[in-house]
């Protein structure tokens, strides 16, 4: 068993707020979770190619749009909204919101939001890291 307290993580800023990413693929569990903060504002674009993605809305107001169908959705505490088929969406937060946020497969927990809001995939993580650092 292991325990995990937000207080001892270290945020991982991205385009929209921070990223306290409690699980990781080092656990072994086959998923990531952690507490994502997102800054009112927007709109933010993300579009994770290579995960799925499931968040539920612990606090906070704002909508997303699936930028595939046009479909907009609002979220607020209790809401959980899953990006299951890599589709670029759009974040608009109302106020600052926090979710609770699981992606498949697991983040090792260095990933940064690339030019398109997408994070690579490990092995792509890793081949760039290995190129650059044999250089």
């Amino acid at each position: 068993m292991k325990t995990i307290d937000i207080k001892d993580v270290k945020g991982v800023d991205f385009n929209g707020g921070t990223s306290y990413r409690t699980v990781l693929e080092k656990d072994k569990l086959g998923f990531a979770m952690m507490e994502t903060r997102i800054n009112k504002g927007g709109a933010y674009k993300w579009h994770y190619k290579n995960h799925q993605e499931a968040c539920m809305c612990i606090s906070g107001n704002g909508y997303i749009e699936d930028l595939t169908t046009g479909e907009i959705s609002n979220i607020s505490k209790g809401v959980t909204y899953l990006v299951d088929d890599h589709q670029p969406h759009l974040f608009t937060a109302l106020t600052d919101v926090v979710l609770v946020s699981v992606f498949n497969p697991p983040l090792t927990g260095m990933e940064t939001h690339d030019e398109d809001g997408s994070y690579s995939s490990s092995d792509e993580f890793f081949e760039h890291m290995d190129k650059k650092h044999s250089n």
